[in-house]
């Protein structure tokens, strides 16, 4: 059984190839876009049966008969991205060719939406289809997932197409990712350089600085999320988190104990450009993917860190090293 992956030099979809390895998968072929960063270090442990520039895959759909399930995790990710057409077109309108074909071809159709698709939460964050019209995302990534969620509801792809809105996923494989790198390896890096962590204050007054937060999921736990879709009928849109929300503070206390180090944190003010667009509370609803069948226990906080920081971040090696 082929497989695509897009994004697979990237970040999750780097981690979802590493654990189709350990399962035994090599007949994978990846998708991605190479660039001036390291990414690709991210593919040299990993087993795969080809590569194709990301451009060239629409093009190339017709000599993929083989491939019987993709995910679909390759997307310009950056929430402070501000040009909406170029957004658009490699979030939105590429996963609508890409999704069509699979569909026309009864290909397994699995791809990455985002919690970044609830907005400011006023709406709620239970996942599915009922209440997708009431969401308002806070930017352009954000409303380019949502787009193409409204489109397969709108179309009934979801009988058999999986969507996962990804929650704030942290962990190896993310070095290349720059300001969207999680919090824990930035503060790797700070904290080795400067001693101290810097934390963004509140700008809004129903949180105390540092006592907002996000559900932190670990790399590890989402990717077995991802891949217990793969030989299910199941199809719809499933929250990928931890259930839990943890806040900044709880985060740097984690991170600190990881080092070995006291805590050390100076909270700095929010910029400007991101106070309107900021989320302050975030939590996964895993009562449909419960729902399908998936019962593992997601990683506690301070026990994902700690594997991230001192087997990978520490020695400096990627998943699958």
């Amino acid at each position: 059984m082929k497989i695509l992956v897009t994004g697979g030099a990237g970040f999750i979809g780097s981690a979802v190839v590493w654990r189709l390895n350990e399962l035994g998968y090599d007949d994978i072929l990846i998708a991605d876009v190479m660039d001036e960063t390291d990414k690709w270090k991210n593919l040299s442990p990993l087993r795969l049966a080809d590569y194709i520039d990301a451009y060239d895959l629409i093009d190339s759909l017709t000599d993929l008969s083989d491939v019987r399930v993709v995910f679909h995790l390759g997307a310009c990710s950056s929430t402070t991205e501000t040009d909406a057409d170029y957004m658009l077109r490699n979030n939105y309108e590429y996963t609508k060719e890409l999704a069509n074909w699979a569909v026309a071809n009864d290909v397994r159709f699995i791809y990455a939406s985002s919690a970044a698709t609830y907005g400011d939460g006023s709406a709620g964050m239970a996942d599915g289809t009922d209440d997708l019209n009431s969401l308002r995302p806070l930017n352009i990534y954000g409303y380019s997932k949502h787009l193409f969620d409204q489109h397969a509801a709108r179309n009934g792809m979801f009988e058999k197409v999986v969507g996962l809105k990804y929650f704030n996923v942290f962990g190896p494989n993310e070095d290349h990712k720059g300001d969207m790198r999680s919090l824990v390896n930035k503060a790797f890096g700070q904290i080795n350089e400067t001693g101290k962590l810097k934390l963004f204050k509140s700008a809004n007054p129903d949180y105390a600085d540092g006592e907002f937060g996000r559900d932190f999921v670990y790399v590890k736990d989402a990717v077995d999320m991802t891949l217990h879709f793969m030989e299910r009928k199941d199809g719809g849109l499933f929250n990928v988190g931890s259930g839990r929300m943890n806040t900044w503070n709880a985060l740097a206390d984690a991170i600190f104990n990881a080092l070995d180090l006291p805590k050390n944190v100076e909270f700095i003010d929010m910029p400007e450009h991101l106070r309107d667009r900021y989320q302050y509370h975030t939590q996964a609803d895993l009562t449909r993917i419960r729902n399908t069948g998936y019962d593992a226990a997601t990683t506690a906080l301070d026990d994902a860190v700690a594997d991230y920081v001192r087997n990978y971040l520490i020695p400096g090696k990627h998943l699958g090293d």
